[in-house]
């Protein structure tokens, strides 16, 4: 391969597949492009200690002597304008073609936009980048009023983040309950009371129509009810869009994110994609999925370095997530697509308690607040492919442990 590898994309998933090629012994050249005219850093600090800490720094993913010591060409603020899969080749703006043998394309996701009157006043922001958290910890510190759009994972940290920091922080939610589309209602309704407790105000089952502003700047949320809601600061958090049009323009096969197949290789071979922008058929819910997490970017970036040097391994990882909002640290493993029943284990009324989900007697997720030891064990569990008894789960971790430890 004298043209070796380039990736397209210096996220978690990007970098690690730069890292995992040389892990695995590939000694062609290997190139990492990034948007961004920074070195590769962790995002989900970004939406806590980053925005109120006015001395944080990124934490950045590897140290700047990585790439040099190991002959991985990082090139910044590099922006990619075109595949030529004929010519095998890439398009920059302002550069010259790349060629390429092996491309991983690992492009993430960005914002969805807002699409009412106002979202272009200055103040309205939407966490991706260092830049976007850089501009919220300075607005923020300037402001007594932040309405959040969003009740997901991102909107919630901010949240939590901002209301620990003296503002007052309402939250407006288009669906009925809090983080609807990735928690069990129990772990929804418990999130509500804390950040609730904390002087969060949460509208659920609301939409804003329109935004004001005043001398080009946000002063006001009005909701759909014509509620005004005052604001010097709007943090845009409704969700994702796969960052796809790349691949679409150069004839990939494309639907919720750049179609790949069991070893990360898209619909031409010789193109892979990894990360928060590949969607494949799930080894365990049999359904189509599209993951937004480091773990899945990470797990997925070793797989396409694998594949590339010759390996044949199908994805398999277990998929987990986590989030911190306020004094809440929860944690996801599995997916609950398909279950049918749930059992609750712990305290939530002292903030510590864990969901368990099945679907007959086939344990597919845990959701915890709080209980790591819940977490660490499960993971272990549907790793191994491992269902406990609902009555070994209502027994708590010695019963469980007991019963994983004999069957082996």
């Amino acid at each position: 391969m004298k043209n070796g590898a380039i990736i397209v994309g210096a996220g978690h998933a990007g970098v690690q597949a730069a890292a995992s090629l040389r892990e695995e012994g590939f000694d062609g050249p290997v190139l990492l492009i990034g948007e961004e005219n920074e070195l590769p850093y962790h995002k989900p600090p970004l939406s806590k200690t980053f925005i109120k800490d006015a001395e944080a720094r990124p934490q950045l993913l590897r140290g700047e002597s990585f790439y040099s010591g190991n002959a991985i060409d990082y090139r910044p603020g590099l922006r990619v304008t075109g595949i030529d899969l004929a010519g095998r080749r890439l398009e920059l703006a302002g550069a010259a073609p790349l060629a390429f043998d092996r491309l991983v394309l690992a492009t993430g996701s960005r914002p969805r936009k807002l699409p009412i009157d106002g979202a272009g006043l200055a103040g309205v922001v939407s966490l991706r980048e260092v830049a976007d958290a850089r501009l919220i910890r300075e607005l923020s510190g300037a402001c007594a009023d932040v309405v959040v759009l969003g009740g997901g994972f991102i909107g919630l940290e901010i949240a939590a983040t901002l209301r620990a920091a003296g503002r007052n922080v309402t939250v407006v939610e288009a669906m009925d309950r809090l983080l609807g589309r990735v928690v069990a209602p129990p772990i929804g309704q418990h999130v509500r009371q804390r950040l609730a407790d904390m002087g969060v105000r949460i509208l659920t089952g609301t939409t804003v129509s329109r935004l004001e502003g005043e001398n080009g700047h946000v002063s006001a949320a009005v909701t759909s009810a014509g509620e005004r809601l005052p604001a010097q600061l709007v943090i845009v958090g409704v969700g994702v869009v796969p960052n796809v049009e790349l691949a679409e323009q150069a004839g990939l096969a494309v639907s919720n994110g750049i179609r790949v197949d069991a070893q990360m290789r898209t619909s031409v071979p010789e193109v892979l994609s990894v990360g928060d922008v590949a969607s494949y058929r799930h080894w365990s819910t049999g359904g189509d999925v599209r993951l937004e997490s480091v773990q899945n970017a990470t797990d997925q970036a070793r797989l396409a370095a694998r594949t590339i040097v010759g390996g044949a391994d199908a994805y398999g990882a277990v998929p987990w997530f986590w989030s911190d909002i306020g004094d809440m640290k929860l944690q996801m493993v599995g997916l609950t697509a398909g279950a049918d029943s749930h059992l609750v284990v712990g305290e939530p009324q002292d903030n510590r308690f864990s969901v368990y989900h099945f679907a007959g007697d086939r344990l597919l997720a845990i959701e915890s607040v709080n209980r790591p030891a819940d977490h660490m064990l499960g993971r272990k569990m549907l790793g191994a492919g491992f269902s406990p008894s609902r009555q070994a789960v209502l027994e708590g971790a010695d019963a469980l442990k007991a019963a994983f430890a004999a069957a082996g």
